[in-house]
């Protein structure tokens, strides 16, 4: 696994990915995974975006095989859309990227459907995703789930008399949460694929800390947390490095179902792939089928 890059993805001809979120992170992995033969769905909310991405790609990669889909992970009735146009599209799905998220908005916001904008985004939209897609990805044999943590995981806590933080809202516990749920997502999906044979393995990753416009996209650009960002661009790794833990378990033989990858270096935050460190919480089975039966029914999805 020693700096494993890009280069050292197997060709991925005949494989079909879903990577949710059209900007960084989400691009860097369409990009690579378009580059090695894969055929691509690039789904988001923004369609103007998701379209100045798939041409990006293609310029880059004239061969590329990708399309840009709707979904809004905000909203479950578009979810449950983008899952049924994907059933009428394919027969079987083999990858499946849950990027996409919100960071730290200033105040809190909701979904669609009421809740908290980060909890909801960033892991009950992406459960709710991985339910609808769960027959395609059985289909597949072997297929893959990559669901995006963050070292914020480490400092957080699944508060489950306050999931939607409707008593008391603080943007970075209240995000770290989110990436908490995502992490403890990851791993009751491999107990519950080996449990009942779905032939499906669930990994985890973290980017370390990568210079994308998740960073600023919900405090905005002229927030303070912005501005010290912007001023200490050197110690933000590039998104297409922090992309490769992603694409490490995504693509790379030696990924198992079941672990967590992050970068190598600096206390997780920079590097190249390797095993990432699981904060405690998210090794407790008990609070982790507590959180998907909870998830199950805000989002009224079932798995299985």
């Amino acid at each position: 696994m020693a700096s494993w890059t890009t280069a050292n993805i197997p060709p991925q001809n005949g494989r079909c990915a879903v990577v949710t979120g059209t900007g960084g992170l989400g691009f860097e992995d369409a990009l690579a995974l378009a580059r090695a033969g894969a055929e691509v769905i690039l789904a988001g909310r923004d369609p103007d975006k998701g379209a100045e991405a798939v041409a990006r790609i293609r310029e880059a990669v004239p061969a590329a095989s990708i399309r840009f889909e709707r979904l809004d992970l905000a909203h479950l009735a578009s979810i449950a859309d983008f899952a049924t146009r994907m059933r009428a599209q394919r027969d079987s799905l083999d990858l499946l990227i849950n990027n996409a998220g919100v960071m730290t908005p200033p105040t809190r916001r909701t979904t669609a459907d009421g809740f908290e904008l980060q909890f909801g985004t960033n892991y009950l939209g992406h459960f709710a995703l991985t339910a609808h897609l769960l027959p395609l990805l059985r289909k597949a044999g072997r297929a893959r789930v990559v669901t995006v943590s963050s070292v914020a995981a480490r400092g957080g806590e699944i508060n489950f008399n306050d999931l939607n933080a409707e008593r008391g809202y603080q943007p970075m516990p209240v995000y770290s949460q989110s990436k908490l749920a995502c992490l403890m997502f990851a791993l009751e999906l491999q107990r519950r694929s080996d449990a009942a044979g779905w032939g499906v393995a669930s990994l985890a990753a973290h980017p370390g800390i990568a210079r994308t416009d998740l960073l600023f996209n919900a405090p905005g650009r002229a927030s303070a947390v912005s501005r010290v960002r912007s001023l200490l661009w050197f110690l933000f790794q590039p998104a297409a490095r922090g992309a490769l833990p992603t694409l490490f378990a995504a693509t790379a033989p030696d990924a198992r179902g079941g672990a967590y990858y992050g970068p190598d270096r600096l206390g997780e935050t920079r590097g190249y792939p390797t095993r990432a460190r699981f904060p405690a919480p998210a090794l407790d089975a008990l609070a982790a089928a507590r959180l998907w039966a909870i998830s199950e029914q805000m989002t009224g999805v079932r798995f299985g």
